[in-house]
């Protein structure tokens, strides 16, 4: 039951698979007579199998009303339509899952029920009280922003995941450019709404939707020019293509590009200028000194759900504050260690300094400089992937490709990110680098990055989540962030115990962005609960990293209309380490990585809590198990 695109971005992660996770999660005190055992055995079993194929017809019904999901999974029904983006959809969706709650607690036996079955019991129901609590604060959304927006996400999701092997996908394609002007326009009412509450994202917000606008309204057949407008020229390709593969004669490609060349100028083109005209009137009415939201309307509630849901934990802002301090102090320590390891003479700050102007931490910014960095992160890979059998007992089986982000939506300095690829395996995930400023994209940090997201990091724990089928579908794609970042930010300390980071300037770019990311817990609740403005953030976040200027400006914008969303990874990180040194204290000569490894990613996406269940039961079997004879 993974959260709408709209709210997500397509942000979204997913589950695992371990017969280890099948052990009980109680044992009752009371012995049955043994007549009885075998009865009751098949009764739980019986429950649990009735269960998962009740979630399973719940699940398909909720993706019916998601055809940018169906597309997203690689499915083909609705593929000529768009999700609904009004208000009434959502209360709609809100009201389907309320009765589904409700069903199933009426329905259902949870103490007939298999563990497995109970935690996807109770994940159903979390998942709605999630969005339920969110849909309370759905008027604090920023609906137009640089990260999240749908009005680059829609343009996206056509060139990159509708998937068009025959005329009548190409079709669809063309009927879908309509679709995505009536989204935004149901947006834009949204927007102006919220505007009208004093709900309005800082000024750089507007300006960078500005600029992705206009990059998709740039080029033929919006304005003359002998450049094509991005869906224009993607458009052309995929008629091409159906054409060179004798699925389209010429005759019927030129009414498919009227047709397309018409939905573009006659729907998509009015409803982006009506956008355009919107944002731009809204400029000089957004804050141009950024700050957080707690100035918002039930703005300190809304952050403090937004806490609440990010990290899947009670933690105060307060406390997350203070654990951030705390890890910069510590990782400071060790940075500092490192500087002195190689040899470098002067204080900290020096050594970044160095690290941000040397030349030999950059490639060239030229598209040689560009595909070198994408042929070298791929090396990265393929190293770490020969050694993940010796620390993983489940691979995943969909395959990874790392790619430049596309032009329309390419920012200097953002992050990269990974979008999962197809249950099946017809397409590929994909690891997305921002690469128009190569100042910002230094060497030494691509390696621990690269591991983040691809192998062992989000590709594959999404993968061996997708390919899951010990949990019902809906695991397979639920999404916590804390558990999917917090993963992904642990393998980068796991690839050094796998034998990565051989040069100690690239254990340092792995400190480098585990600060990073301690640096936002203390960066997101200054911002949201503390009052800082933008440029304190961004003074504090360039006092403790060497992260380049443009790279520190747009994680702080990052953050500023993201509220909470940063400070799920070191929560999710420690909350695994912290696992695992427990498992290891208790198991002693019993404990195995793999094992660990597989209890982890075996239940899919969770929230903290129940991951801590998860595997504080296997722990339990594994010291029940007898020890072998010598």
């Amino acid at each position: 039951m993974r959260q709408s695109l709209l709210a997500l971005s397509i942000a979204a992660l997913l589950a695992g698979c371990n017969p280890a996770s099948q052990a009980p999660e109680q044992t009752t005190s009371q012995p049955a007579a043994p007549q009885a055992a075998a009865p009751a055995v098949v009764a739980e079993q019986n429950e649990t199998e009735r269960l998962n194929k009740w979630f399973e017809a719940k699940y398909e019904e909720q993706l019916q009303m998601s055809p940018l999901q169906l597309t997203f999974l690689g499915r083909k029904e609705k593929n000529d339509q768009i999700d609904e983006m009004t208000e009434e959809a959502e209360d709609k969706q809100l009201a389907w899952l309320a009765a589904s709650v409700a069903e199933l607690k009426a329905q259902f036996d949870y103490e007939k029920l298999e563990p497995e079955a109970k935690t996807s019991y109770d994940l159903w129901i979390y998942q709605y009280e999630q969005e339920a609590e969110a849909a309370k604060f759905r008027g604090n959304r920023y609906v137009f922003n640089q990260m999240q927006g749908v009005h680059a996400l829609l343009p996206q999701l056509l060139m990159n995941f509708h998937k068009v092997d025959d005329v009548k996908d190409m079709e669809a394609y063309v009927k879908r450019i309509g679709g995505v002007a009536k989204a935004i326009a149901d947006l834009q009412q949204r927007a102006e709404k919220a505007a009208a509450a004093g709900v309005r994202p800082p000024r750089f917000a507007y300006e960078g939707v500005i600029e992705q606008v206009n990059n998709l309204l740039t080029g033929a057949p919006f304005t003359e020019s002998d450049k094509d407008a991005p869906l224009w020229s993607d458009v052309k390709t995929k008629v091409d293509a159906l054409v060179k593969a004798d699925k389209l004669d010429d005759k019927a490609a030129q009414q498919l590009l009227a047709d397309a060349k018409t939905a573009l100028t006659s729907q998509f083109q009015p409803a982006y200028q009506s956008l355009l005209g919107f944002l731009t009137s809204e400029l000089d009415k957004a804050d141009k000194i950024a700050t957080g939201v707690a100035k918002l309307p039930d703005g300190v509630a809304y952050y403090n759900l937004r806490l609440k849901q990010s990290t899947t934990t009670a933690l105060t802002a307060e406390q997350i504050h203070q654990i951030g301090l705390n890890e910069v102090e510590r990782l400071t320590k060790e940075m500092i260690a490192i500087k002195d390891k190689v040899g470098f003479k002067g204080e900290l700050s020096e050594f970044f300094k160095f690290i941000k102007t040397d030349a030999r931490f950059f490639y060239p910014d030229t598209d040689e400089g560009r595909n070198a960095y994408l042929k070298d992160s791929e090396a990265y890979l393929d190293y770490i992937n020969k050694k993940l059998p010796e620390y993983f007992g489940i691979l995943p089986k969909a395959p990874l490709v790392v790619k430049r982000v596309e032009a329309f939506r390419e920012q200097p300095g953002a992050a990269q990110h990974y979008y999962p690829g197809t249950p099946d395996g017809s397409r590929p995930g994909i690891y997305y680098a921002h690469l128009s400023d190569m100042k910002a994209m230094p060497k030494n940090e691509m390696e621990a990055i690269a591991y983040h997201e691809g192998n062992p990091g989000h590709h594959m724990q999404i993968s061996i989540a997708q390919e899951l089928k010990s949990v019902p579908t809906f695991r397979t794609q639920a999404g916590f962030t804390a558990y999917s970042e917090g993963w992904a930010l642990y393998t980068e300390l796991l690839a050094k115990e796998m034998g990565a980071y051989k040069d100690d300037y690239s254990d340092f770019g792995r400190l480098i962005t585990e600060m990073w990311r301690a640096v936002r817990l203390v960066v997101d609740t200054g911002l949201h609960s503390k009052g800082w403005t933008e440029q304190e953030a961004i003074d504090y976040f360039k006092a403790k990293t060497p992260v380049a200027e443009g790279a520190v400006v747009s994680e702080v914008r990052r953050y500023i209309v993201w509220p909470g969303q940063a400070t799920a990874y070191k929560i999710g990180m420690l909350k695994i380490l912290e696992l695992r040194e427990k498992a290891k204290t208790e198991l002693g000569d019993k404990f195995d990585i793999r094992a660990f490894h597989d209890t982890v990613l075996g239940g899919g996406a969770l929230p903290l809590d129940v991951l801590e269940k998860r595997v504080n039961n296997w722990v339990a079997s594994v010291k029940a198990q007898p020890v072998a004879a010598g």
